[in-house]
């Protein structure tokens, strides 16, 4: 669906995009994630043909990206983060407008974006205007404008950020569905455990670059941190962190309270040495909980644990 190949965008002095590659399959999640400013909303902007780039190849559909390529725009839906609707329509005119862009006969529009409120759950909204809608249907209503056409391929740009619980589990169930019925997604969003859970693969990219993609498994075995352990330990020693950090795969350990977070480099034997540890210092545990590292712990070990602006 998506092949980006070695792009190149520049800012003056700045490169945004440096030798960037992407691909997307039919009927995936695909999560494009990256701390702040780096590069990811420059790279949609670029498939989407709104930023001309400086060299590399996009194809989208097997076809040149280019602004008047209309065949292709048609066949493309986009859910930007910023919402994208208009104040003084109501919600059946604001889908209604956005599914005129790429329908022309109105028998098919008025099917279409029926569907769309059907989709997201706004039947009983449809005579609202934004300024009388929560939050979450909001961004709901900017979901519905932004695939009312029923596009082969949709952008969604962070479609939950700032929504309660309850509006974010309803979009996310949404997004499912819309894979169910062969769509093909890029998603991006700021919420690591929601794109751990949604997506069929990762793309992490940092300072316009794609250093990272795969599964969740993959991106594990690209990282030095496998397991990590929390132990809840009752001891009076004062040198119990350099011990448990010299446990066999350990690479370090980090202290709360009585609870020790032990990250290991290896998924072996790490609960059985941690154990026979204990009982040969005789020693009592409270609690003792193990887990494969997340996909926070592989972007913050790939990105860095700085502070982005």
């Amino acid at each position: 669906m998506i092949m980006m190949d070695k792009v190149v965008k520049r800012y003056n002095e700045l490169i945004a995009l440096d030798h960037f590659s992407f691909e997307a399959a039919e009927g995936e999640i695909i999560g494009l994630l990256g701390p702040n400013g780096c590069g990811k909303t420059t790279a949609i902007n670029c498939m989407l043909s709104l930023l001309a780039f400086d060299s590399g190849d996009i194809e989208i559909f097997g076809e040149k990206v280019h602004p008047n390529n209309n065949s292709v725009k048609r066949r493309i839906g986009l859910v930007p983060q910023e919402l994208s609707i208009f104040d003084k329509l109501n919600v059946y005119e604001n889908i209604d407008f956005y599914c005129g862009l790429y329908v022309s006969d109105k028998t098919k529009r008025r099917r279409l974006v029926e569907e769309a409120i059907e989709f997201v759950g706004m039947d009983r909204y449809r005579k609202f205007i934004p300024k009388k809608l929560s939050g979450g249907l909001k961004r709901r209503l900017n979901i519905a404008c932004g695939m009312a056409h029923q596009p082969d391929l949709l952008f969604m740009d962070e479609p939950t950020v700032a929504v309660d619980a309850q509006s974010r589990n309803f979009i996310l169930e949404g997004i499912r569905q819309m894979k169910a019925r062969g769509k093909t997604i890029v998603y991006t969003t700021h919420y690591l455990e929601e794109a751990e859970n949604l997506c069929d693969r990762m793309v992490i990219m940092d300072a316009g670059r794609n250093i990272a993609h795969g599964t969740v498994e993959q991106l594990q075995n690209q990282i030095s941190t496998q397991e990590r352990v929390e132990v809840g330990v009752i001891t009076d020693e004062s040198d119990i962190e350099s011990q448990l950090e010299a446990l066999p795969n350990a690479v370090s350990v980090n202290r709360k309270n009585d609870n020790y977070m032990i990250h290991f480099e290896k998924q072996e034997n790490n609960i059985s040495n941690l154990i026979k540890f204990i009982e040969s210092k005789d020693l009592t545990y409270t609690e003792l909980s193990s887990e494969k590292a997340t996909l926070s712990d592989i972007f913050l070990e790939l990105t860095g644990k700085e502070l982005r602006d």
